[in-house]
């Protein structure tokens, strides 16, 4: 490690840089985003939290390539987001961030390895060598004996875990969760969130959306968002 890692901390994987993003709405401007700035460093658990309407929502989309900013700065591991081509980023999506949304997204007919493989399909990656890692990315999920059951087969955090395993797979350089246990029971919703932080301890960097106070504490790093802006940052008790 560098002295200048030493004295500041890891890299950030990700650099926000008053950040707007603002939508037309016939002649009217609706500023949904306005001067964002927020760093993530690697290793990092961080979660957004903010009500209905704050600008959470547009905030993952922009860190998670979804939408482009109107104008600001986003540097995602080391890449100027706002510099790179449609399929760029359709290849940064693929292989540097993993998604978990609230909705599984799991394709039913599928066993779960197959499912978990798909990002790794799309960048080309030999079928063979695709098995494996998606088996390996359920193995370290805790998943490794239902790799052949189908979705409907499985309870609903399992079929998040799998989500988690597919958002694995590819080694990102950041985990981004969306609501993750949004469609969860409440014994379901502490065992994605134990898994999240299994994966935190691990090293991954990870940043959760939530509107949700007692599953922000879960992270290192609350960032209150509200009418666009944040509004502050707090370190958690686990910090």
């Amino acid at each position: 490690m560098s002295v200048a890692e030493q004295e500041l901390g890891p890299i950030p994987v990700l650099q926000l840089r008053e950040v707007w993003k603002t939508y037309a709405q016939g002649d009217v401007h609706v500023h949904a985003l306005r001067g964002v700035d927020l760093d993530v460093r690697a290793g990092e658990y961080v979660a957004i939290i903010g009500p209905s309407g704050s600008g959470k929502s547009t905030l993952m989309n922009i860190i998670g390539c979804l939408d482009v900013l109107s104008r600001g700065q986003y540097v995602l591991d080391g890449r100027d987001v706002a510099r790179l081509s449609d399929n760029e980023l359709a290849d940064i999506r693929n292989e540097r961030i993993g998604f978990v949304f609230q909705q599984f997204n799991l394709l039913p007919s599928q066993a779960a390895w197959r499912n978990v493989e798909l990002p790794l399909w799309y960048a080309g990656v030999r079928g063979t060598e695709r098995k494996q890692r998606a088996l390996d990315a359920l193995a370290r999920v805790g998943l490794a004996d239902r790799a052949h059951h189908k979705p409907g087969q499985l309870s609903g955090g399992q079929q998040q875990r799998v989500a988690i395993a597919r958002a694995l797979v590819t080694d990102p350089a950041l985990i981004l969760a969306d609501e993750p246990t949004g469609n969860l029971d409440s014994v379901s919703t502490a065992d994605v969130l134990e898994l999240l932080d299994e994966l935190h301890a691990a090293g991954r960097t990870i940043v959760l959306i939530t509107h949700e106070p007692d599953v922000a504490a879960r992270a290192d790093r609350i960032v209150h968002v509200f009418d666009g802006r944040i509004a502050r940052i707090d370190e958690t008790a686990r910090r």
